[in-house]
């Protein structure tokens, strides 16, 4: 059976779903109100099934690849949850000090999905941090529900914290070069544009769909911003025209690339809302970009 894509829903219900993954309304809100698009056999438990990830389809690089060396890491947080879990990926039969990226995960933490994109990430030449957001109350537990449910309830100020921390550590890594790029997707890429107002250490941001921080923290950028947007995602872009304007006055770096027709989501290539074109170009656009800002 072909996988389905954003165009076999109507938008109306993609846009149910996008509220549904971001906690704007609950499992009981969703399927009562995607009821009505419940035709031809199909039940709103079975739209849901349909639009939530299928991790074991879209993996890209096996758990096992032995082009890779891989590892669950610890490391200290004072200013956050005290420790930051995470997993490291590095290529193998690779000497020498690399430079590094932390990969940030959706708000559903470190699920198998960001797990196989820290791969791909490391494959190109990198030393690959995923840091799990959820390694405090457990780490991800295998559901992408009761990840969500437990993401609501972290400390925030503390989980940034975590993330700078990791960012930190993973640039001072002793196979580091110092050259620190990091990418996020919906949530983490809110996590990437925070990095690039927390590190002015940092050498690279690739935020994808993710929230902007406050307009007057664009002075505070030095690193350049290689921004993707989707084209069909109100609940971020309507706040772009107004940061944009602030990293413009504030002389800051940045490419922003808007892909016509996608959903929030577009590159998560587990669920219907991927477009395998769009995502093609934004990830051959992300991997240039650390090519020229981390390697060179």
């Amino acid at each position: 059976m072909s996988r389905k894509t954003a165009q076999d829903f109507d938008q109306e219900l993609l846009i149910l779903f996008d509220a549904y993954v971001h906690g704007i309304v609950d499992r009981r809100g969703f399927l009562e109100k995607a009821q009505k698009f419940a035709v031809g056999g199909l039940t709103a438990a079975g739209l849901l099934a349909a639009l939530s990830p299928n991790f074991a389809a879209a993996q890209q690089v096996p758990k096992d690849d032995k082009r890779l060396l891989t590892s669950t890491v610890e490391l200290p947080s004072a200013a956050g949850y005290g420790t930051v879990k995470g997993y490291l990926v590095r290529p193998a039969g690779v000497t020498g000090k690399l430079p590094v990226v932390l990969v940030v995960h959706e708000n559903r933490g470190l699920n198998p999905h960001i797990e196989d994109i820290a791969r791909r990430v490391a494959l190109e030449g990198y030393l690959v941090l995923a840091p799990d957001a959820l390694a405090p109350l457990g780490g991800y537990p295998g559901d992408e529900d009761k990840a969500r449910a437990l993401f609501a309830t972290l400390d925030q100020k503390k989980t940034a914290e975590d993330f700078v921390a990791a960012a930190q550590w993973l640039q001072a890594h002793p196979d580091s070069t110092g050259k620190l790029g990091t990418v996020g997707f919906c949530y983490g890429g809110g996590v990437a544009h925070a990095l690039s107002v927390r590190l002015p250490g940092l050498s690279a941001a690739v935020p994808f769909y993710g929230n902007h921080p406050a307009a007057e923290d664009a002075v505070k950028v030095k690193a350049p911003l290689l921004i993707h947007f989707a084209g069909v995602d109100e609940r971020i872009n309507a706040a772009w025209p107004a940061y944009e304007a602030a990293l413009k006055a504030a002389g800051a770096r940045y490419t922003a690339h808007q892909y016509a027709g996608t959903q929030h989501g577009f590159n998560n290539d587990t669920t219907p809302r991927f477009d395998a074109t769009a995502a093609k170009l934004a990830w051959e656009r992300t991997l240039a970009f650390f090519s020229q800002t981390l390697k060179s």
